[in-house]
């Protein structure tokens, strides 16, 4: 018996399967339309943390293919609308990546993010980025400042978490040492 597949479902798989092409080579690990950012290694996390250098282009070069605008290596041939587009929907990327990273240090209990897998954040980013940037993660009870953070207003809870962003990268770095 034929096995009836939703023609936009198709094309969302290829686009994914394209996206994460260098990733799996580069990275060694499966990646599909499933996987949330807590499905990929430390390793591999932390060396998408970094934000410079080739981390970068991996990011760019996932986000690029499964919105059909090519590979990340022609994002300087980009217009300077898909330019933009790229780089918020990299940054959006890069907080949650980052968000992952502390969740994993145990500084973080959860991140709005983390149920969505990596190629819905990409597809739907524009429904779904604004939702998720409005919601903070929530701070583990036990991490040291915990007080401090709670008597804090939302604004400046986001100012504390993401001051926490260069102590964790920090911490982890180690973990990308032999990508």
């Amino acid at each position: 018996m034929s096995k009836v597949i939703n023609i936009e479902d198709g094309r969302f798989f290829l686009k994914v399967k394209k996206g994460f092409k260098r990733w799996r080579t580069k990275f060694k690990e499966n990646f599909g339309p499933d996987t949330t950012l807590g499905h990929i290694s430390t390793p591999t996390l932390a060396f998408l943390a970094k934000g410079k250098g080739e981390s970068v282009y991996y990011i760019y070069d996932l986000i690029m293919n499964i919105r059909e605008l090519g590979a990340g290596i022609q994002f300087p041939q980009l217009s300077p609308p898909e330019k933009m587009f790229v780089i918020d929907q990299y940054l959006f990327l890069l907080d949650q990546i980052r968000f992952e990273c502390m969740k994993r240090l145990e500084w973080l209990e959860s991140y709005p993010a983390e149920i969505y897998p990596l190629a819905v954040l990409i597809r739907d980013f524009e429904k779904i980025a604004p939702f998720l940037q409005a919601k903070l993660p929530v701070l583990k009870k036990d991490f040291p400042g915990y007080k401090k953070y709670q008597s804090l207003s939302d604004f400046d809870k986001e100012t504390f978490i993401r001051r926490l962003i260069p102590k964790a990268l920090e911490k982890i770095k180690d973990y990308s040492a032999n990508l």
